[in-house]
């Protein structure tokens, strides 16, 4: 892809997804996400009905007297995206690669976090992390995420890793963060990375898959290649335990991956690519 044709997918994406945020999901992102986030500010005497949770013990042992912790909104807020570029997010058969359906979704959540004045930072990964933009502010910085999205090519030589870049999450970020792990979940096991990262971070898993993802359709003889270890196979399509066997092996995923975010306490929402994704985020961000 040239330049200037990334240029021109950029633009395309911004209009696009730039209307969808101030009109739509400018407000369900702040009442979603703001007031979440508090920041230590000062301490004071304790007064009756004053939460004993927040009593600062080491000064009330050095006055003898109760004193409490006062803490204040943050006015800023970080956003992280974790998004997965693995081979796999080339596939899709219904509007749009899932890939591309990543790229809007993560243009839709730049730009309204944007519109609410809070920084944007970006974990691209693989089977490894493949490039990390620190988190900022600014129509330019959140273009530059646009156009990596698009042409950024991995250096992927395996699977998928998702405790990979929830470890790297960890490291490199210490404050609290709002964290949109965006993936098909296709992955090897990530649980206690993501019981650890849900501690530390306001995380939201979105999986993103396509329809025959889970569905094989009956169509004979095929070889088929595995997006991420090259592999080719051939598959006797017609042959209903195939096509079971491989139902069965998403939704045996599927499960691993509710399961996961739901013993961590992180939220997990899917969409598919024929699935119209405003609305599934506008009743994401209206469960809130």
């Amino acid at each position: 892809m040239t330049a200037a044709e990334i240029l021109k997918r950029v633009r395309r994406i911004e209009i696009k997804t730039r209307g969808l945020s101030n009109h739509i999901f400018a407000g369900e992102y702040h009442s979603a996400f703001k007031g979440r986030g508090m920041s230590f500010s000062e301490v004071r005497e304790y007064a009756p009905g004053d939460d004993v949770k927040n009593i600062d013990w080491n000064v009330t042992a050095r006055f003898s007297h109760p004193f409490v912790k006062v803490f204040e909104e943050e006015r800023e807020l970080t956003v992280m995206l974790l998004v997965d570029m693995s081979g796999s997010s080339l596939f899709g058969t219904h509007e749009r690669l899932k890939r591309e359906l990543i790229t809007e979704i993560c243009a839709v959540l730049s730009f309204s976090a944007a519109t609410n004045n809070d920084k944007v930072g970006v974990i691209f990964f693989s089977d490894k992390v493949e490039k990390f933009i620190p988190p900022k502010k600014g129509r330019s910085h959140i273009l530059r995420i646009i156009r990596e999205l698009i042409a950024l090519e991995p250096k992927q030589t395996g699977g998928t890793n998702i405790q990979v870049a929830l470890d790297y999450l960890n490291h490199v970020l210490k404050k609290r963060t709002i964290a949109f792990l965006l993936s098909d979940f296709v992955s090897e096991p990530y649980e206690q990375s993501l019981q650890l990262a849900a501690r530390k971070h306001d995380l939201v898993g979105v999986q993103v898959y396509d329809k025959y993802d889970r569905e094989m359709p009956a169509a004979g003889l095929l070889q088929v290649m595995d997006a991420e270890t090259k592999q080719m196979v051939w598959l006797d399509t017609d042959d209903k335990a195939v096509r079971n066997q491989y139902a069965e092996n998403f939704d045996r995923h599927k499960k691993y991956c509710v399961q996961s975010f739901v013993k961590s306490g992180a939220r997990l929402m899917d969409i598919r690519t024929d699935q119209d994704y405003v609305k599934v985020l506008q009743t994401f961000f209206k469960g809130r």
